[in-house]
């Protein structure tokens, strides 16, 4: 930079300030794509290959040859434990009768458009808690309140209130959601390292510009993580809604094999929830894998 010769000033006003400009923005970007994308990255996971997805199929294999095992070579009554090729012919009953897949898409339907609402309301919550330390002390108290409610709990109100239809069972599901979303966001934006909040201020980045530049791109891990809690949570409130308030869905399926004595139904019920709440926590995953490219 060079000076004028009278007073040590800068030359060129002009050239200074658009300098100070494109320092500022070429900041901000560095800092809010690479070293808060560092963070990300650490807790970034690479696709599983080949081998590691057969890995992960060792244990189902050996548990269900241990139930065939069980159910087939001992003394244990079918009424007790069904084997693994009664449960698949009842799986292929019902789907004969139109029951199974009518049963596991309204499931997936309630679970996804409770978690939407419900994830949705932990996040703004939890923006609001972790960065406002007002709201922290107004709200954190009584959310932590509703949130040490059992789920079971609500039915009676919700039932109630709301009626016996969807509205009921997509709410309770909404607040399974929340709760563990809520609780991560706002857990995590306040252990921002305050470090780089104060160099993005320093910067001249604003409120919004420094949430959207520094602390999201910091918290994507805990916010994914609260987001995997957060549908599995949902998949526990569904079976909670479904169990006494239906008259269709996988937890109806459990509730009316129970009735009617069909361990084969309910073994079958279970294995569905566990194969679909697996394969929505992996989609999960891959919307994890996406985040974190795009804040690295």
């Amino acid at each position: 930079m060079s000076f004028d010769e009278r007073g040590g000033a800068p030359a060129a006003t002009s050239s200074s300030a658009e300098a100070s400009k494109t320092s500022r923005f070429s900041w901000a970007d560095t800092f809010g794509v690479s070293t808060a994308g560092a963070v990300a990255r650490e807790g970034r996971r690479a696709p599983a290959s080949l081998g590691t997805i057969l890995l992960g199929f060792v244990v189902p294999v050996l548990i269900v040859s241990a139930w065939w095992v069980a159910a087939e070579l001992t003394a244990v009554p079918d009424f007790l434990l069904p084997s693994p090729t009664q449960v698949v012919m009842a799986s292929v009953e019902l789907a004969e009768a139109g029951l199974l897949s009518t049963y596991i898409l309204i499931s997936l339907q309630r679970v996804f458009v409770g978690f939407a609402i419900g994830a949705s309301i932990g996040l703004a919550l939890g923006a609001l808690v972790g960065l406002s330390p007002l709201a922290s002390k107004l709200l954190g108290p009584t959310l932590g309140a509703i949130r040490a409610v059992p789920s079971l709990a609500w039915l009676p109100l919700l039932t109630i209130t709301l009626g016996i239809f969807e509205t009921p069972k997509i709410t309770l599901i909404a607040i399974g959601a929340a709760f563990p979303v809520f609780t991560t966001v706002s857990s995590a934006l306040r252990h921002v390292d305050p470090h780089l909040v104060e160099a993005g201020r320093a910067f001249g980045l604003s409120r919004v510009a420094l949430l959207f530049a520094v602390q999201l791109p910091a918290v994507v891990p805990a916010v994914v993580a609260g987001l995997r809690l957060g549908l599995a949570q949902s998949w526990l409130f569904l079976v909670a809604a479904e169990l006494l308030a239906s008259s269709m869905g996988l937890g109806y399926l459990l509730t009316e094999s129970a009735n009617n004595g069909r361990m084969d139904r309910i073994f079958l019920a279970i294995l569905l929830l566990a194969i679909l709440g697996k394969t929505s926590d992996a989609l999960v995953g891959v919307g994890e894998r996406a985040l974190l490219k795009r804040w690295s």
